[in-house]
């Protein structure tokens, strides 16, 4: 009737400037009297297991109905309230339906109330979680200074940053690795405070990107609670993320449920260690914050997905528990174990028969050991791994973890002691053998990072040599793995150390001077020999260049490449090339001899510059 309305208006307004034509007429007509269509017919009656579930829901909302008991493969089956989508689940049969249907009418409306009360409740209880949080997260800001790897004796520009953390038993804040890394100064803010507080590092795991804070003031801790560390969620539990993310001063809390648990790529340390993926929004300055689950913490906001809308990373209660446990025990951060070795699934059904794998046997082929582990030891090249602690090693290299979750067996090795002995059970020329290797954390040949410290370095004749190390390879951009020489980067992945305190030394750049005319080109560049003596480390370089007592110094570089300098004229060069550089030494601080350390001299900047070019 409206648009027949709508129809006369428009006609109405278009007949003052003309007269309507009959057939024109004949329309209108026919749209005033046209019937009203007819009412929609009732919506029939939602099915019986359609009525349960949608009162059910709200209740078991921590523990979802499998897709296998979804509505659509059970129309035709009702399923007891209690048993629907938990394991042994038992169908009704059909005599008993109408009854089942007859109570559920009765009961519906106590169901309801039951559904409101205890989201009611559920409701208190988290905000009640987020109370407590408030009184137990704190703003973290940091003031730091970065290495120059190129230049490595400057640091870059001082820069500010923020990020959260929270207090836990022992007045200690959890805090990320990440938001104190390279540190020079923090301080650390509590909610609804205007006064910062100077906190002190107490501990920092840049594996596992955990830092512990210390403050002294008695003021700061007036108020303060503490929180509890619980245990790891169960899928689609919910979590509240507490912190200071970007975007705002003040606190902020979100919400989200566990997506993923499963060992996880640390972006700061680099190391894969368990991680909880949550579908919450982790931003800049949520690291460090807590997950709230219930009253307990279930992990710390550490990460998110690049490229991807909420999808965050948590570091589960394990992990802290590790970390702090080995602060406690040694009084700094102890690492995480390795077995140091490299291992290839058995999926393969000719492979397996290979290496005489019986149809009932799982386990994965040991490929490559590192020589410095104690596996070195009783482990061989092509041994099958059946079992880590009595724990069976499946095909592809996962042991089961919890309600048919499956992770890999590194989290095994991660979470015990270092010295901690394990027992491994191998195949070997197709017998069973039992052996014990003790675990403990193990260095690659070359650094992953290196935070919290200075780089090395050594200079002589205007040639700077420094061990390898990623962050080094990192100075050549974000996409480092292309840009940088490709030979140092496949080193820095790939090589083990042959022995403890090995490093790859490198000549880095040439500082340019008459002494080394025609060597500006040679960077980038391992250095092998000095003097015909292979090099084990920097240091190692450092006196074998000190001691020389041949007229000639020579170095033998990578491709094939020499170096030949007139030792004393290099020596004289090496101080005016240091001035003109404006270089304040010719050998970094850990470089310094250890025995004029432990006598208690303090040797300045010049005394080391004349010990390495008098």
């Amino acid at each position: 009737m409206l648009a027949s309305v709508r129809s006369l208006r428009r006609l109405s307004s278009s007949s003052s400037s003309s007269s309507l034509s009959p057939a024109s007429l004949r329309r209108l007509l026919l749209l005033l009297h046209r019937p009203p269509p007819p009412p929609p017919p009732p919506r029939p009656p939602l099915p019986p297991f359609q009525t349960l579930a949608r009162g059910l829901l709200p209740r078991i909302a921590a523990r979802p109905v499998p897709r296998r008991f979804s509505t659509a493969s059970c129309s035709s089956t009702l399923f007891r309230v209690g048993e629907c989508g938990a394991p042994g689940a038992t169908a009704i049969p059909e005599a008993e339906r109408g009854e089942e249907e007859e109570r559920e009418g009765e009961d519906g409306g106590e169901a309801d109330a039951a559904v409101e009360v205890a989201a009611g409740r559920h409701d208190t209880d988290a905000y009640a979680a987020v109370e407590l949080a408030l009184d137990s997260v704190v703003k973290v800001f940091t003031v730091s200074s970065s290495p120059n790897y190129f230049l490595p004796w400057q640091n870059k520009a001082q820069r500010e940053s923020m990020g959260s953390g929270f207090v836990i038993p022992g007045r200690r804040i959890v805090t990320n690795a990440h938001v104190i890394a390279d540190h020079t100064f923090v301080l650390v803010r509590k909610h609804g405070s205007p006064t910062k507080y100077k906190a002190e590092v107490q501990a920092v795991g840049h594996e596992c990107d955990l830092a512990l804070l210390k403050v002294d003031s008695e003021e700061f801790w007036d108020g303060m609670n503490s929180l509890e560390l619980g245990d790891i969620p169960f899928l689609q539990e919910a979590v509240a993320v507490v912190g200071y993310p970007q975007g705002g001063d003040n606190i902020s809390v979100t919400k989200g449920v566990v997506s993923r648990v499963e060992p996880t790529q640390y972006a700061h340390g680099a190391t894969q260690l368990m991680a909880i993926q949550i579908d919450a929004a982790i931003n800049p300055g949520n690291s460090g914050g807590p997950a709230i689950m219930g009253d307990k913490v279930a992990g710390v906001a550490f990460q998110n997905l690049s490229g991807a809308e909420n999808i965050g990373y948590i570091i589960p209660v394990p992990v802290i528990k590790r970390f702090i446990s080995g602060v406690e025990e040694s009084g700094k951060y102890s690492g995480f174990c390795t077995l140091g070795i490299s291992c290839q699934a058995t999926e393969n059904i000719q492979l397996r028969e290979c290496f005489g794998m019986k149809p009932d046997l799982t386990g994965v082929l040991v490929s490559r050991i590192n020589p410095l582990s104690d596996a070195h030891r009783v482990l061989k090249k092509d041994d099958i791994l059946l079992e880590f602690d009595g724990v069976p090693i499946a095909n592809d290299g996962t042991v089961p973890f919890r309600n048919r979750e499956r992770i890999t067996f590194d989290h095994l090795v991660s979470m015990k002691k270092p010295g901690e002995m394990a027992v491994l059970k191998v195949l070997r020329d197709g017998k069973e053998h039992e052996l014990n290797v003790t675990v403990r954390p193990l260095q690659p040949l070359v650094p992953v990072h290196q935070f919290d410290k200075l780089p090395s370095y050594y200079i002589f004749a205007g040639f700077v040599f420094i061990p390898l190390t990623q962050p080094y390879l990192h100075e050549f951009g974000e996409d480092w793995y292309n840009n940088s020489p490709r030979r140092l980067c496949e080193r820095a992945l790939r090589e083990l150390p042959k022995k403890a305190g090995e490093q790859l030394v490198i000549l880095s750049q040439v500082l340019m001077d008459d002494i080394n005319v025609g060597y500006e080109r040679l960077a980038e560049l391992q250095v092998k020999r000095v003097n015909g003596v292979e090099v084990e480390n920097l240091k190692h370089l450092c006196s074998l260049v000190e001691s020389c007592t041949e007229e000639n110094l020579r170095f033998d570089l990578d491709d094939e490449r020499v170096i030949v300098l007139k030792y004393q004229n290099a020596k004289l060069a090496t101080s005016r090339i240091l001035k003109r550089h404006r270089i304040p030494s010719a050998i970094s601080a850990d470089l310094v001899d250890e025995q004029a350390t432990d006598d208690g001299e303090e040797a300045t900047n010049g005394e080391i510059e004349a010990s390495c070019t008098s």
